[in-house]
């Protein structure tokens, strides 16, 4: 959300944990790229594109997006604690940087059908009441939410025809309030300072893994088991292991992180995720481009994985060039001079 922070303040493992979540998105969507024809229908993959295919969902099927989602919602702590800190309107100025998002968005759009901008500025609105609430209450609004999403997605598979309230738990239970809970888990993760205190809490971590994994192994069967048949439910246990196997991933890759050879290993993925929106926006140009010189009509899992890796490649070279003359990517640049106009070079780097 802020990539004028200068390199010596930024909290390289966001970059890098934001440059993993770009791929998982990339795993995701690149099949997506390539619109199907009329008449033209998903096969049934078997073999090692079955395998493939379940094992995305279980590990990567809404999960990187909420990842995604969870440093937005750090962004938004950061991006508002800076412009208060220089005497800005920070909710004003974070409502204005979120429509020239909806706008970007709204263009995306346009290329690719999958864009997910224009949903995340719409979304993003509904965290600028937070922005002066304490951490206890927004723990407590972040666990009622958790608590409601559950129950919605449970009814969805238990009770799928409740007449009127079938559309009120459908709603409960979809992507949009996924994305908010990890927006909100964010910025409440910001806010209460743990990002930089991750050693300090390294007994609270634990305990959340030793919750989180056995959730993530269990739905992991459940899911496995529900691909191998024909349940029609499999998006609503995808969409329950979500939020556990989301901060399952947060967890460790923060842990792993504090280990600065590790970090130092990962720059090349930190400079992928430090120009977040170019390489986002990048990835379904590129995408197409090479789905049309493989001459594919529809883009296998092991396709996608092999097109995702291409892509992911090119954007690391192209990251680390660009950095070498640049403080931050094209997009940002233009999203930083739509937020703040001509004041853009007062704006502390």
């Amino acid at each position: 959300m802020n990539p004028s922070i200068a390199q010596k303040e930024r909290i390289i493992s966001l970059d890098i944990i934001r440059g993993f979540a770009l791929f998982g998105i990339l795993l995701i969507n690149v099949r997506a790229f390539k619109i199907l024809t009329d008449g033209m229908a998903i096969p049934d993959y078997n073999g090692i594109n079955g395998i493939v295919d379940i094992l995305i969902d279980i590990l990567i099927e809404k999960k990187f997006f909420s990842i995604f989602s969870f440093l937005f919602g750090v962004g938004f702590y950061i991006f508002t604690s800076r412009a208060e800190s220089r005497g800005d309107k920070p909710r004003w100025r974070f409502a204005r940087r979120l429509l020239v998002l909806l706008l970007i968005g709204i263009i995306h759009f346009f290329f690719f059908w999958g864009s997910i901008l224009a949903v995340y500025a719409v979304i993003g609105f509904f965290l600028i009441p937070f922005y002066r609430a304490k951490v206890s209450t927004i723990s407590k609004w972040l666990g009622g939410l958790i608590t409601v999403h559950i129950i919605a997605l449970l009814m969805v598979i238990f009770a799928p025809n409740m007449g009127i309230f079938t559309s009120v738990y459908t709603f409960l239970g979809n992507d949009t309030i996924t994305i908010f809970i990890m927006f909100l888990s964010g910025f409440l993760a910001a806010k209460a300072n743990w990002i930089r205190r991750i050693t300090e809490l390294s007994t609270q971590i634990r305990g959340l893994q030793m919750v989180t994994l056995p959730l993530f192994i269990g739905f992991s069967i459940l899911i496995w088991f529900a691909s191998q048949g024909t349940d029609q439910h499999i998006q609503e246990f995808i969409a329950l292991g979500t939020i556990p196997t989301t901060y399952l991933y947060l967890s460790s890759m923060f842990v792993i992180l504090e280990n600065k050879r590790i970090g130092e290993l990962l720059q090349p993925v930190a400079r992928v995720g430090q120009m977040a929106f170019t390489n986002y926006w990048a990835q379904s140009f590129i995408g197409l481009a090479i789905i049309d010189i493989m001459n594919l009509e529809i883009v296998s899992p092991i396709n996608s994985v092999i097109i995702s890796i291409i892509i992911f490649t090119i954007q690391i070279i192209f990251s680390m060039v660009w950095f070498k003359f640049f403080k931050m990517g094209p997009l940002e640049k233009i999203w930083r001079f739509m937020t703040y106009g001509r004041n853009t070079a007062a704006v502390k780097k």
